[in-house]
């Protein structure tokens, strides 16, 4: 299969890419890299698609979102927030169906809190939007295309590089390991929780 692999440049997407490096053609793609694109910029999707033709999966891993006080942030903060994260994965999956081979998959990012955070608030909001994105966009795609998202907590990884305590994150290459099972497998509408 041809997987494009957006975010490949961080933790996760290192570890995604050379995951499905081992069976498949890998096109990595960044906001840094050779192949750029930026979720916040639709226009570079557009570009994107219109240079890599025959997909047969996307996954995104480029999906990050801000801690904010509820209390004190700002409407044009919050915007400003789910834009890349939410709004951005699904420009990404709206223009993934257009230009993917039949029966092929989109793998979006979301995320898990085990308890609420203190300024967790908005990434709540914006991982239980991406759910129910896909939970019903599943039921409207065409050609037998798939649609999934992966919802790790705490990288143990990312964890240790803050200096935080990484006993209770998830290796990345266990999250590595269910973006591949999204891509290879037959999941569909599905939040993968690693």
């Amino acid at each position: 299969m041809k997987v494009l692999v957006i975010g490949a440049t961080g933790t996760v997407g290192t570890a995604v890419a050379s995951a499905l490096e081992a069976s498949h053609q890998v096109v990595k793609a960044s906001r840094r890299g050779p192949v750029k694109v930026d979720l916040e910029e639709p226009s570079s999707l557009d570009t994107l698609f219109a240079e890599l033709p025959d997909l047969d999966a996307v996954v995104c891993c480029a999906a990050s979102g801000p801690l904010v006080d509820l209390a004190s942030v700002a409407d044009d903060e919050i915007v400003a927030g789910a834009r890349g994260k939410l709004l951005g994965q699904v420009a990404l999956a709206r223009r993934a169906v257009r230009h993917l081979r039949d029966g092929g998959s989109v793998t979006l990012t979301g995320g898990t809190f085990s308890a609420p955070l203190a300024g967790g608030s908005l990434g709540a909001l914006i991982n239980s939007g991406l759910e129910g994105f896909v939970r019903n966009a599943a039921a409207e795609l065409p050609r037998s295309l798939r649609i999934n998202l992966i919802s790790p907590g705490w990288i143990k990884e990312t964890l240790h590089s803050m200096g935080a305590d990484s006993t209770d994150g998830t290796p990345v290459s266990e999250v590595a390991g269910a973006y591949v099972e999204a891509v290879e497998g037959t999941a569909q509408g599905q939040t993968i929780r690693p």
